[in-house]
Protein backbone atom coordinates (compact mmCIF):
# COMPACT_ATOMS: atom_id res chain seq x y z
CA UNK A 1 0.00 0.00 0.00
CA UNK A 2 1.21 3.49 -0.80
CA UNK A 3 2.12 5.87 1.94
CA UNK A 4 -0.78 8.15 2.75
CA UNK A 5 0.28 11.77 3.31
CA UNK A 6 -3.23 13.19 3.67
CA UNK A 7 -3.00 13.57 7.45
CA UNK A 8 -0.28 16.23 7.09
CA UNK A 9 1.78 14.37 9.70
CA UNK A 10 3.07 11.49 7.58
CA UNK A 11 5.84 12.32 5.12
CA UNK A 12 7.82 10.67 2.36
CA UNK A 13 11.15 9.31 3.45
CA UNK A 14 14.05 11.74 3.53
CA UNK A 15 15.84 12.54 0.31
CA UNK A 16 19.12 11.61 1.95
CA UNK A 17 17.89 8.17 2.95
CA UNK A 18 19.48 5.83 0.41
CA UNK A 19 18.16 2.68 -1.14
CA UNK A 20 21.31 0.90 -2.16
CA UNK A 21 23.64 3.64 -3.35
CA UNK A 22 20.88 5.93 -4.60
CA UNK A 23 19.81 8.94 -2.60
CA UNK A 24 16.30 10.26 -3.32
CA UNK A 25 15.03 6.85 -4.51
CA UNK A 26 13.19 6.19 -1.24
CA UNK A 27 11.51 9.62 -1.30
CA UNK A 28 10.49 9.52 -4.96
CA UNK A 29 9.27 5.92 -4.58
CA UNK A 30 7.03 7.00 -1.68
CA UNK A 31 5.73 10.03 -3.57
CA UNK A 32 5.11 8.14 -6.82
CA UNK A 33 3.13 5.43 -5.03
CA UNK A 34 1.11 8.04 -3.16
CA UNK A 35 0.40 9.94 -6.40
CA UNK A 36 -0.70 6.72 -8.08
CA UNK A 37 -3.08 5.99 -5.21
CA UNK A 38 -4.44 9.52 -4.71
CA UNK A 39 -2.89 9.91 -1.25
CA UNK A 40 -0.15 12.43 -2.08
CA UNK A 41 -1.95 15.36 -0.37
CA UNK A 42 -0.03 18.58 -1.12
CA UNK A 43 3.20 16.98 -2.35
CA UNK A 44 4.09 17.23 -6.03
CA UNK A 45 5.17 14.27 -8.12
CA UNK A 46 7.19 14.59 -10.20
CA UNK A 47 8.53 17.79 -8.68
CA UNK A 48 11.59 19.63 -10.06
CA UNK A 49 13.88 17.70 -7.69
CA UNK A 50 12.39 14.38 -8.86
CA UNK A 51 12.90 15.44 -12.47
CA UNK A 52 16.49 16.53 -11.78
CA UNK A 53 17.33 13.18 -10.25
CA UNK A 54 15.55 11.28 -13.03
CA UNK A 55 17.52 13.26 -15.61
CA UNK A 56 20.81 12.35 -13.97
CA UNK A 57 19.74 8.71 -13.64
CA UNK A 58 18.75 8.72 -17.32
CA UNK A 59 15.12 7.71 -16.72
CA UNK A 60 11.83 9.45 -17.41
CA UNK A 61 8.91 9.92 -15.03
CA UNK A 62 6.91 7.59 -17.29
CA UNK A 63 9.56 4.86 -16.99
CA UNK A 64 9.59 5.31 -13.21
CA UNK A 65 5.80 5.09 -13.08
CA UNK A 66 5.90 1.88 -15.10
CA UNK A 67 8.49 0.46 -12.70
CA UNK A 68 6.40 1.14 -9.60
CA UNK A 69 3.46 -0.60 -11.24
CA UNK A 70 5.27 -3.94 -11.07
CA UNK A 71 7.66 -3.44 -8.14
CA UNK A 72 6.56 -3.12 -4.54
CA UNK A 73 9.74 -3.20 -2.47
CA UNK A 74 12.80 -1.04 -2.01
CA UNK A 75 14.99 -3.95 -3.13
CA UNK A 76 13.00 -4.35 -6.34
CA UNK A 77 13.25 -0.63 -7.08
CA UNK A 78 16.99 -0.62 -6.37
CA UNK A 79 17.45 -3.55 -8.76
CA UNK A 80 15.33 -1.80 -11.42
CA UNK A 81 17.41 1.37 -11.10
CA UNK A 82 20.68 -0.57 -11.30
CA UNK A 83 19.41 -2.23 -14.49
CA UNK A 84 18.52 1.14 -16.07
CA UNK A 85 21.45 3.30 -15.08
CA UNK A 86 25.13 3.22 -14.21
CA UNK A 87 26.94 3.69 -10.90
CA UNK A 88 28.32 6.94 -12.36
CA UNK A 89 24.82 8.25 -13.08
CA UNK A 90 23.68 7.38 -9.57
CA UNK A 91 26.75 9.13 -8.14
CA UNK A 92 26.10 12.18 -10.35
CA UNK A 93 22.56 12.41 -8.99
CA UNK A 94 23.82 12.00 -5.42
CA UNK A 95 26.42 14.75 -5.92
CA UNK A 96 23.80 17.05 -7.45
CA UNK A 97 21.56 16.55 -4.43
CA UNK A 98 24.30 16.98 -1.82
CA UNK A 99 26.20 19.78 -3.55
CA UNK A 100 23.60 21.83 -5.39
CA UNK A 101 20.38 20.97 -3.57
CA UNK A 102 21.53 20.81 0.06
CA UNK A 103 19.40 23.83 0.96
CA UNK A 104 16.33 22.04 -0.37
CA UNK A 105 17.19 18.90 1.60
CA UNK A 106 17.67 20.94 4.77
CA UNK A 107 14.35 22.74 4.24
CA UNK A 108 12.50 19.46 3.69
CA UNK A 109 14.01 18.01 6.85
CA UNK A 110 13.04 21.10 8.82
CA UNK A 111 9.48 21.22 7.47
CA UNK A 112 8.97 17.51 8.05
CA UNK A 113 10.58 17.46 11.49
CA UNK A 114 13.55 15.26 10.58
CA UNK A 115 16.91 15.86 12.18
CA UNK A 116 19.63 16.43 9.61
CA UNK A 117 22.33 13.79 9.85
CA UNK A 118 24.47 14.27 6.74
Amino acid sequence: MATDFRDGKTFPRRGREPIGEALWLARVFDKARAAKNGTIYDYIYPCPMDKGVFERWGVTPEEFDAAISTRNSDAEMAEWLRSRTTPEQIEAANRWLLDEKMENLERQDSEEGAAASM
